[in-house]
């Protein structure tokens, strides 16, 4: 009998391991596992200007979130790697660990909350409403009733097209949206501020206008994606994010893309 014991006792003490939360987190530890491989995976989309986009000249990856990701891996005394993908599968690429983060102008929102784990913030922005400049019927986003709008549909913008009563066009990004609306196959797109600012820039004399804007929280605040509870992880991003605002990094990273030193608007 106490033979028989010894040996239920001994099968338990590895389940009983596997609950105790240090067992559980030391398992799941990524800041643990990057640290030992010495790089960070990014998930990025690589079509997204100004935040994750490929020079016409080169083809290298650049972009606003591209240097902020390599700035952060530098804090973290890592190597940044990224792993680019389609919007509509990007954020459940950590799922299945294909990257350790997602960088990708990801809006901070309660229902991404509730199943992964976001950075402080560090970038804010706000929606709006793009049209044709020769458009007069569309003035508000509730103008967009029985509307097209040009979206990534699983995107916060192509929610807020839908919840506004337009029939959402899918596009791969900002860049087909804008062509589909110049081209005039469709009536606007819901986009980015941050990403038609940056439009405006380079091709000024582009016939599109912004008519309204959202600068609700589910379209202000953008941080960096990671898995559910990993809390190492996230203490050491949020302190790369504050000392690359504090030592100057982000200003010029910034001030690269979009001219000024956004820091102060975040919020």
């Amino acid at each position: 009998m106490k033979k028989l014991k010894s040996l239920l006792v001994a099968g338990l003490l590895p389940l009983l391991s596997l609950a105790l939360p240090g067992a559980a987190s030391a398992a799941t530890d990524d800041l643990a596992a990057i640290q030992k491989a010495g790089v960070i995976r990014i998930g990025t989309e690589g079509t997204y200007a100004p935040f994750s986009f490929h020079e016409t000249s080169d083809n290298k990856l650049v972009g606003f979130d591209v240097d902020i990701g390599r700035a952060i891996a530098k804090q973290l005394g890592v190597k940044a790697e990224f792993v680019e993908g389609k919007w509509d599968g990007l954020i459940a690429g950590l799922n299945v660990n294909r990257y350790d983060a997602v960088i990708n102008n990801v809006g901070i929102t309660p229902e991404r909350e509730a199943k992964y784990t976001f950075s402080k913030p560090y970038v804010s922005s706000e929606a709006v409403l793009i049209v044709r400049s020769d458009n007069t019927s569309i003035h508000s986003f509730d103008d967009l009733k029985g509307k097209t709008s040009a979206n990534t549909i699983s995107s916060n913008f192509g929610q807020l097209a839908q919840r506004h009563g337009a029939k959402v066009v899918p596009v791969q990004g900002f860049n087909d949206a804008i062509a589909l609306l110049t081209s005039g196959r469709v009536d606007a797109t819901v986009n980015d501020n941050l990403s038609f600012l940056d439009f405006k820039k380079h091709q000024p004399k582009a016939k599109v206008k912004v008519v309204a804007s959202d600068s609700s929280g589910d379209f202000g605040r953008s941080g960096v994606l990671l898995r559910k509870d990993q809390p190492a992880l996230k203490a050491a991003v949020d302190k790369a994010i504050s000392t690359i605002i504090a030592n100057g990094t982000y200003k010029k990273i910034s001030d690269r893309y979009f001219g000024e030193d956004l820091s102060s608007k975040i919020h």
